[in-house]
């Protein structure tokens, strides 16, 4: 590997996050399994970052690309695609926003790239609320909006943003309130900071912060976020990149447990959607999808077959109940994990919902980040057979657990036990 790693060095930029103080070149996968350039074999709890949503080679998919490359893969939006007709289709019966529209993009940055676009044309503002903790891509606009310092290398922006307090429930001023005193405090403040601006465009919200860490408010927060933004316009734009398609298992979107007023004007997608393949997208209604006064075309957006990718995809997450197996077998790991949380000092919180799980690391006996443990847990769970992810924000460091959702009540089993090896030999 040393030699590919001196390549990558050579061309990339400095920038260019790998994990691992020894770099993997990852070569082929099977199911939740992946294998790397050396032999050997991991159980993945990462999925290319909540990409590979189902799992690795899932017959039907890789079935239904070759399929479509043996015909046609792409031609671009100015021609009619039946692929892109049949999963716009889907997906706009799925999101719940009436006489939605779907446009497609390659990527979630692109897609809230699109949203912002559609956001601030509809509203003729370009202020926008996002959440404090938040990611939501690496675009000049998305980096504009993300309220994560590590994420974001600029203050310049075509935006003014304003951030709002929520999207963390255990730490920041309100930590200690209980569920329904936080969100009234959020939602005062929120009512507070409207008083000092602008009528913004929207507020773009992740409802479990990715990056951030699996970060969430109480249910029911962007709920009352969206009573108020109501009363004066402004647009509520869910990012459901990494929480949509029943990763949460409770819900098929993320937003639907903050669905008492309704769903959002807006959502974006992407990764899973596609598991590997390129597919991000958003859903509005006609009214703000239709708003644009110019030309637009996408050349790679809604691609043949990328297309067939996601509906062969879709489908069999929908005909295996993927969501339920998310909620039954992330359940368990949750609590496997929390149990084994209790006997150590240095996990402050495992938190999530069902296979979007994690786990916080603090000095041992303080509420101190410690990314110095999350980096060694990461190596020595490798070292066990096993890929994780880590994020956080605001001096917190935590460790991101997010299986494709076929996972089995044993691979589960597999998966904890080699974690918490990792977590005894770092504590």
């Amino acid at each position: 590997m040393k030699d590919l790693y001196d390549r990558h060095k050579a061309v990339l930029p400095d920038w260019l996050a790998l994990y691992y103080e020894d770099p993997i070149e990852i070569t082929h996968g099977e199911g939740r399994h992946v294998w790397d350039a050396a032999g050997h074999r991991y159980l993945d709890f990462f999925g290319g970052i909540l990409t590979t949503m189902t799992a690795h080679a899932l017959p039907e998919v890789t079935k239904a690309v070759s399929e479509q490359a043996g015909r046609i893969i792409h031609s671009s939006t100015l021609y009619l695609n039946r692929p892109m007709v049949e999963l716009a289709e889907r997906i706009a019966q799925l999101s719940g926003i009436p006489d939605a529209r779907v446009f497609f993009t390659t990527s979630g940055t692109e897609a809230n790239d699109t949203a912002l676009l559609l956001a601030t044309t509809y509203r003729r503002s370009n202020t926008i609320l996002a959440m404090r903790n938040s990611y939501h891509g690496r675009s000049f606009s998305s980096v504009g909006i993300t309220g994560n310092r590590g994420w974001s290398p600029t203050s310049l922006s075509p935006l003014q943003t304003l951030y709002v307090h929520g999207g963390v429930r255990t730490r920041g001023p309100f930590a200690e309130l209980s569920d329904a005193e936080f969100v009234a405090a959020c939602v005062e403040d929120l009512k507070d900071l409207l008083g000092h601006t602008r009528p913004p465009a929207a507020l773009i919200a992740e409802p479990i912060q990715g990056v951030g860490g699996f970060t969430s408010p109480p249910d029911g927060l962007y709920a009352a976020f969206r009573d108020v933004l109501r009363e004066h316009g402004i647009l509520w734009i869910a990012d459901e990149v990494q929480t949509g398609w029943g990763r949460t298992g409770d819900h098929f979107w993320g937003w639907q447990a903050h669905g008492r007023s309704g769903p959002p004007d807006m959502l974006t997608f992407a990764k899973g959607i596609g598991n590997g393949m390129s597919v991000g997208g958003v859903v509005a209604s006609a009214e703000i999808m239709n708003c644009l006064d110019a030309n637009s075309i996408s050349t790679f957006g809604g691609t043949q077959i990328t297309m067939a990718a996601g509906l062969a995809n879709l489908a069999y997450l929908l005909e295996h109940d993927l969501q339920g197996n998310a909620r039954r077998v992330g359940g368990l790991l949750i609590e496997r994990l929390r149990a084994v949380a209790a006997q150590l000092p240095g996990v402050r919180e495992v938190r999530g919902r069902g296979l979007m799980i994690g786990v916080e690391l603090v000095r041992p006996r303080t509420d101190e980040a410690d990314p110095q443990a999350a980096a060694a847990v990461l190596e020595a769970a490798r070292a066990g057979g096993l890929l994780i992810g880590k994020g956080g924000g605001h001096s917190t460091s935590a460790l991101r657990i997010a299986p494709p959702l076929s996972l089995t009540v044993a691979e589960a089993e597999e998966g904890a036990t080699i974690l918490e090896r990792a977590l005894r030999s770092t504590y």
